[in-house]
């Protein structure tokens, strides 16, 4: 079984590196100090098993449990962390198993019972939407084995193209392997939809303008050309932009 640490502190992962040697079956293939530099490892590393710490810089651990659950194939992940209060929220991102530092090697022993449980059966369930406070902070666009974090903040609109979401950012564009559908869901109130293939940012959205052969589009704020608005959404949007 592959495994990666994560975890910002030196001691922390040491003392899970150690334990891991005991176990003939488990190798370790990497490690990692925050939740950047794992998912990056994970993309190139493809681990059975994530040790994941919750509190490390820029993106944290419960953010990266929710990255990682869009692996294929997914990494089963367990938080070790020196604070029990996020225990919920650990299991709301869908977390195998969760142990509070120092960990102890007969809780380790557990954890890993439920590990080979979950690779045997290799769950592919998605967690349910997030609380608005708990929503990622990136996209994960995978490519060639490596991968790119996309701030939210600077995606301008989200358009659907066969199985992929084209992600259409400041930096340029990146493709997806999420639904439009489950991206609306979690970023409700951040980005609006102005056809069935397509969501903007709201703060992209300047104007709505009628063609000389009575189509709406949308114009955006940093976007090159107007894009095409469906007729079941003009009504709303029109009372939105009213608002801006």
């Amino acid at each position: 079984m592959k495994v990666l640490i994560a975890d910002d502190e030196p001691i922390a992962r040491e003392r899970l590196r150690a334990l891991i040697a005991e176990y003939p079956d488990l190798v370790l293939v990497a490690e990692a100090g925050d939740g950047s530099a794992a998912l990056h490892a994970c993309s190139e590393h493809a681990p059975d098993l994530v040790l994941l710490d919750i509190a490390m810089p820029g993106i944290d651990g419960l953010e990266t449990a929710r990255h990682l659950a869009a692996f294929e194939p997914r990494p089963a992940v367990v938080f070790c962390t020196a604070y029990d209060e996020h225990a919920l929220s650990a299991f709301e991102a869908a977390a195998v198993d969760y142990l509070v530092k120092p960990v102890r090697r007969e809780r380790l022993a557990a954890a890993l019972e439920r590990v080979r449980t979950f690779i045997a059966g290799r769950a592919q369930a998605r967690t349910e939407p997030l609380a608005e406070d708990k929503r990622r902070t990136h996209l994960c666009a995978r490519l060639r084995g490596s991968l790119r974090l996309i701030p939210i903040d600077d995606v301008r609109y989200l358009q659907a193209e066969e199985k992929y979401v084209v992600v259409h950012h400041s930096r340029g564009e990146d493709l997806i392997e999420e639904s439009l559908k489950s991206l609306e869901h979690e970023f409700a109130g951040q980005f609006i939809r102005i056809h069935r293939n397509c969501l903007v940012a709201r703060d992209e959205l300047v104007e709505l303008r009628r063609t000389g052969d009575g189509r709406i589009e949308a114009v955006l704020r940093h976007g090159d050309k107007p894009l095409e608005v469906s007729r079941r959404c003009v009504p709303h949007l029109r009372e939105m932009v009213k608002h801006l």
